[in-house]
């Protein structure tokens, strides 16, 4: 994590990371104002709560009330050297705590990340740079390993070199990449969290048998995400970019809606337009870019290349966003490699989907035929020794499709993971498979596993399939574990042979697709110095249903976006208009006004948390609307989960309004105990609220220009930095 530090007045101190800043002080006695914390007195507290987090973390996945339990630290320090401390933790417990719950939890104190850290003794690097944002020095090269290098199956170069390669090109980019978090609670299972250090909103997860094997996974992720804009998807790119020579890359098309918003020529083939638009229901504003929210210049459209033929068609880049998500992007060492690893995952998501719909029961795979992985069966071992039953199903549909599948059953909860893995080889995917199950998960977290059911329609309902496709938590139908499988066993393999076997492979997944009558289209991507492709198959490989283009757009966020960033500078007849489109549109109440407009607002503020029905009743209070302002604080108080700060401040709002609407109450009668319940300061905000002298309490004023709003403005930074890099590529001025 990169904590960027800044110099304020006398000896306080100013940290910043992620969306955070804390601030350190020194006592009068050290000659500082005493007020704040000093840098050492955060550090203690940091173990302190670190251990509570455990005792917490243990104490909920297992129904245990925490209210009783008290924690505190003590640091005896040596006399003989004031370096040398003793952290004495201790925890009191309520008498009706089993004996083995009191273990537990003082075992899960020794697991606090703090501690260990201290312990294992961290290594200091001091130096000097010319440039702290410039610098983007990779901060993986000590993970990497010296020698000849490691050849896994599936990758065209060794591991290390891959991962030099890969960490040099981010480099160049300007991104300085961080390992956030490691997970190996099982041999031979590996998986990481990396991030760009400045703009923490683009992330990867990586999976492996090794742990450069989950960095090369990590990286390779970030970069397809990278050349794909999918860090940025649904999000404002910033009115520079939105007016720029390009948006989204230097070769795509912008076409202008026609006639009474028909469907511009030149967009989409024959074949597409049967799928996205079966009963011509699909409009030009349904397509216009919900990135740049250039209304003007019209639909930005990208180059694929149809396999079949090799003829160029223009998609949507609105249509690309809305429907296929992350499915079928990826980066490689080689162009093959990469289509591999894109057709692989293509084939797991819509195994998968076919597989949990159609609520089918697969076949075990044979003990003798798990025993040929031994590494798997390490793995797998040490899962049924932690109490996690283990079932390893083929999930190739009789030897159709390259997919395995590993489910883990927790008894403590009743929950399941089906996790589904593809690759032309059946021991990738099988490890795949496994990897997956427990990428960036702890023990703990397999308590959060979702029960199966023998309802249809809660495992059909379509947002159940995008549950299973973010993180594998969606819900699996009990018929899946019927000892009547619904096909064979079939120990398959689809894998290629010798130095191009990448490129058999990927000829075989693409033959796997014509064979089910589907085309593909395929764009590449270099322009950043990776090679990079995404590959979509209309009506086959897509996330979300096709009727979203239409029903739940993301371009709906040009209908709110301008006004509401521009909300304090609204008059009342701009407020009224915003509010009735906001009732119009039936969309959810409890929709996050950040997803509806595309915005990263900083989670610790009242922006980060507002919803529409927060937003609704801030407009009808400013404009005096009392009647309707009353109903949604109301709900907003009954149905609301924010914090408890701005619940008392709408108590205070609720009371208030109580009064002003009763002819028969006076407001000066009971403001003096409205003040000792909710402390001048909040009542004042509630008065202001209805008097007008306080418009939209809590939200800070910003604009289309996004101010002050700095987790957003460091993503478009990243995002810049792509868009120099292909500019630069295309021969344009960036």
């Amino acid at each position: 994590m990169e904590i960027k530090v800044n110099f304020l007045d006398n000896l306080r101190l100013e940290a910043k990371f992620d969306d955070f800043t804390v601030v350190s002080d020194q006592p009068i006695r050290y000659k500082g104002d005493g007020s704040a914390p000093g840098p050492f007195d955060y550090f203690l507290a940091s173990s302190a709560l670190c251990a509570a987090y455990f005792v917490k973390l243990y104490c909920n996945t297992r129904n245990i009330p925490t209210d009783n339990i008290r924690l505190s630290q003590n640091n005896i320090v040596d006399p003989e050297n004031r370096y040398k401390q003793t952290f004495k933790i201790q925890v009191e417990l309520p008498a009706d705590i089993s004996d083995k719950d009191r273990q537990g939890i003082l075992r899960s104190i020794d697991r606090c990340t703090v501690k260990k850290a201290v312990q294992t003794g961290p290594d200091f690097i001091i130096e000097e740079v010319e440039n702290l944002d410039a610098d983007a020095q990779s901060l993986l090269m000590p993970m990497q390993a010296e020698g000849d290098g490691t050849r896994i199956l599936g990758k065209d170069l060794p591991l290390e070199q891959t991962i030099a390669n890969m960490s040099g090109i981010l480099a160049d980019l300007g991104m300085k990449i961080e390992i956030a978090s490691w997970r190996n609670i099982v041999p031979n299972v590996w998986s990481l969290h990396i991030r760009d250090a400045q703009s923490p909103l683009c992330f990867t997860n990586g999976k492996g048998a090794t742990k450069e094997a989950a960095l090369a996974s990590a990286l390779g992720e970030f970069i397809e995400r990278l050349n794909c804009n999918f860090f940025y998807n649904d999000q404002f790119w910033g009115e520079d970019i939105a007016n720029g020579d390009f948006v989204h890359y230097p070769n795509e098309r912008w076409f202008k809606p026609g006639r009474k918003d028909a469907l511009p020529a030149g967009l989409l083939d024959e074949y597409c337009l049967e799928i996205y638009n079966p009963e011509a229901e699909l409009r030009a504003s349904h397509l216009i870019d919900t990135n740049s929210g250039n209304v003007e210049r019209g639909i930005c459209a990208l180059p694929y290349v149809r396999q079949s033929d090799g003829e160029t068609v223009y998609f949507p880049s609105n249509l690309i966003e809305n429907l296929f998500l992350s499915n079928g992007m990826s980066a490689g060492n080689t162009l093959a490699e990469a289509q591999v690893q894109c057709l692989s995952e293509i084939f797991e998501r819509a195994v998968k989907r076919e597989i949990l719909e159609g609520e089918m029961a697969l076949p075990d795979v044979p003990d003798a035929v798990i025993a040929k992985y031994p590494a798997i069966v390490a793995g797998i071992q040490a899962l049924e020794e932690q109490g996690f039953p283990v079932l390893v199903k083929d999930a190739s549909l009789g030897g159709e499709f390259p997919v395995m599948c590993v489910t883990l059953m927790n008894p403590r909860t009743g929950g399941v993971f089906a996790s589904f893995g593809a690759h032309p080889s059946f021991e990738v995917a099988l490890e795949r498979s496994l990897t997956e199950l427990l990428q960036g998960r702890s023990f703990e977290g397999l308590n959060d596993l979702p029960q199966p059911t023998f309802e249809s329609q809660a495992v059909t309902e379509p947002n159940n399939f995008v549950e299973h496709f973010i993180d594998s938590s969606g819900v699996v139908s009990w018929r899946f574990f019927s000892a009547k499988a619904d096909y064979e066993f079939v120990e398959w393999d689809f894998s290629g042979q010798g130095a191009d076997s990448n490129v058999q492979e990927a000829q075989t997944l693409f033959g796997i697709l014509e064979g089910l009558g589907k085309e593909a289209y395929m764009a590449v991507y270099d322009d950043l110095g990776a090679t990079a492709c995404r590959i979509l198959v209309p009506g086959y490989s897509e996330v979300y249903p096709v009727d979203d283009l239409i029903w739940d757009n993301t371009n709906k966020a040009l209908y709110f976006r301008d006004d509401i960033l521009n909300l304090h500078s609204l008059n009342e007849a701009q407020l009224q208009d915003l509010v009735e489109r906001l009732e119009e549109s039936e969309l959810d109440d409890y929709t996050d006004i950040k997803t509806l407009i595309g915005i990263e607002f900083d989670d610790n503020t009242v922006w980060g948390q507002l919803t529409i029905l927060e937003l609704k009743a801030l407009i009808y209070l400013a404009l005096q609307q009392f009647e309707e302002a009353k109903e949604l604080v109301e709900t907003f108080l009954q149905f609301n989960d924010n914090t408890v700060e701005r619940g008392l401040f709408y108590q205070a709002v609720n009371v208030v309004l109580e009064v002003l609407l009763d002819d028969e109450l006076e407001l000066a009668d009971f403001a003096p105990n409205f003040e000792r319940m909710f402390g001048a300061e909040r009542l004042d905000a509630a008065i202001g609220s209805l008097d007008g002298s306080v418009r939209f309490y809590g939200l800070t004023p910003t604009n289309t220009q996004l101010e002050g709003l700095d987790r957003h403005l460091r993503l478009i930074e990243s995002y810049k930095k792509l868009h120099a890099a292909r500019a630069k590529a295309a021969g344009l001025a960036s």
